[in-house]
């Protein structure tokens, strides 16, 4: 998978296995299949990736921060990261939100 250009993606903590009311939901605000969802928490890899800006930007961010919400509600850790022309760095939901107001702002 090419590394995103612009983007925050959201990559579980772990390896947890998820019971199906759980992928089930994280379908419903994702739109990732349960057997995607799966891979990408076995494999370590992102769950889901929001691009900040383009087309997609209006409906993506909106899940990102759903998602968010979903896991920390459930109390399931997770990692976020802001790609940046190819490279990645570790961010706090903090710094997630301010991000997505600058790019709404840039977009808007």
């Amino acid at each position: 998978m090419p590394a995103p250009q612009n983007a925050i993606s959201l990559t579980l903590d772990g390896t947890p296995d998820f019971p199906s009311v759980v992928l089930q939901a994280l379908y419903r605000i994702t739109r990732r299949s349960t057997p995607e969802l799966r891979r990408a928490i076995r494999a370590g890899e992102p769950i889901f990736t929001a691009a900040l800006f383009g087309s997609d930007h209006i409906t993506v961010v909106p899940r990102l921060e759903k998602t968010v919400d979903y896991l920390d509600g459930l109390g399931i850790p997770f990692t976020l990261h802001e790609w940046v022309d190819g490279t990645r760095e570790e961010i706090t939901v903090p710094l997630m939100r301010e991000i997505i107001e600058a790019a709404d702002g840039e977009s808007g």
